[in-house]
């Protein structure tokens, strides 16, 4: 620092002296990395983390913002309801039915498989039965002898009857002798011997007749009992339905119980559904219902309540709403009638969503879209 300079701080001490200005880091930088032999730094524009924040807060305001209208509709939409009618969402079942085997053994024959619709008797699998069909020879054959015996015996009850005859015929006359003094006593007795033990005999046979009878009996009922554990390894449909799963497949060996399908039986389905106390007590058994499926949205299907569960309980994950969700309910089962479904047959699916109404007051009429239309 130069002598003027330290006269003119000390005359004026708060007057400071104009700052260099910095020299541009650019410039500065890149000759020094280029004499270094090193490449330029080149600077680089960073995004403001300000617009991430207002991109995410505009997406979080949509999202709430379409919460918002959709539980504003549900409310809406359930508001439109009469105060006599109760409602509820669920989906639509139909009742299963396991087609099992009854003894255990091997499967011989598949005649059905999945979404088959069947009619009650129809044949669906054959199981193996060559070792029941062994056993019905044997009785069979056992059948054939006891006949044979019973024919034998009765023919022995035969001749025995008539040695009894013969018997008590020589019994008259030599009583009858006696009497005239041509016969003796003695000859009398003999006679009488005679006859008595043709009688046992005759009783003796007769007994035996009877057992060969019972015996035959007990093989006509193996030979029965054969031929219903042979009719029981041929598989059918209990009812009209359709099969939903196929579990088992040819050659594979069963026990007893063993399950090879599972079918729905479509005249008896129904939607199971949960109201809160107040609603559930105004609801009886038979009262009228409609289910409107959401595949099915313009369909109001008739129906009625078949069910009232006589203690509360928590409702099912399938209830949609978290309030429905975390209130003590009662379970309501709404039935569509069978007559209406045995036409329709082809078109019951299980699982389908919807929601069930049911008539509270009897008195009240349904709104032009739930008064019912015939399932399409």
């Amino acid at each position: 620092m130069d002598q003027d300079s330290k006269i003119t701080r000390a005359a004026w001490p708060n007057v400071t002296e104009p700052d260099t200005p910095p020299a541009s880091p650019a410039r500065d930088l890149v000759p020094a990395r280029a004499e270094a032999g090193l490449p330029a730094l080149v600077a680089q524009k960073r995004s403001p983390v300000r617009k991430w924040w207002l991109w995410a807060a505009l997406a979080l305001a949509l999202c709430g913002g379409g919460a918002g209208g959709a539980y504003y509709w549900w409310l809406g939409h359930h508001a439109q309801l009469p105060p006599g009618i109760a409602s509820g969402n669920g989906r639509i079942e139909a009742d299963e039915i396991d087609i099992d085997t009854k003894f255990a053994g091997r499967i011989a024959e598949i005649l059905a498989d999945e979404g088959d619709m069947l009619k009650a008797g129809q044949v669906v699998a054959r199981m193996d039965t060559q070792d029941i069909a062994a056993s019905l020879k044997k009785s069979e054959a056992q059948v054939q002898g006891a006949r044979r015996a019973v024919d034998e015996a009765t023919a022995n009850v035969a001749q025995l009857t008539s040695q009894v005859l013969l018997a008590q015929q020589e019994m008259d006359r030599a009583a009858a002798l006696v009497v005239k003094g041509f016969e003796t006593k003695e000859v009398v007795d003999q006679r009488q011997q005679q006859l008595d033990s043709a009688n046992a005999n005759l009783r003796a046979a007769q007994s035996r007749v009877i057992e060969a009878q019972h015996a035959l009996e007990a093989s006509t009922h193996d030979v029965e009992l054969y031929t219903v554990n042979i009719a029981d390894n041929t598989l059918v449909a209990p009812k009209d339905g359709r099969i939903q799963y196929r579990v088992a497949n040819i050659g594979e060996v069963l026990p007893a119980g063993g399950k090879v399908f599972t079918m729905l039986d479509t005249s008896y389905v129904y939607m199971d559904i949960y109201l809160p106390t107040a609603q559930a007590g105004r609801v009886k058994i038979g009262a009228d219902a409609r289910i409107v499926l959401d595949a099915y949205s313009k369909i109001a299907i008739p129906a009625k309540v078949s069910f009232i569960a006589n203690q509360a309980q928590f409702t099912p994950k399938t209830v949609e709403t978290q309030s429905e969700r975390d209130t003590l309910m009662f379970r309501v089962r709404v039935k569509i009638d069978p007559e209406r479904l045995r036409a329709r047959a082809e078109s019951v699916r299980s699982g389908l969503p919807g929601v069930a109404y049911v008539l509270t007051d009897a008195a009240t009429n349904w709104p032009a879209p739930l008064q019912g239309h015939a399932v399409q």
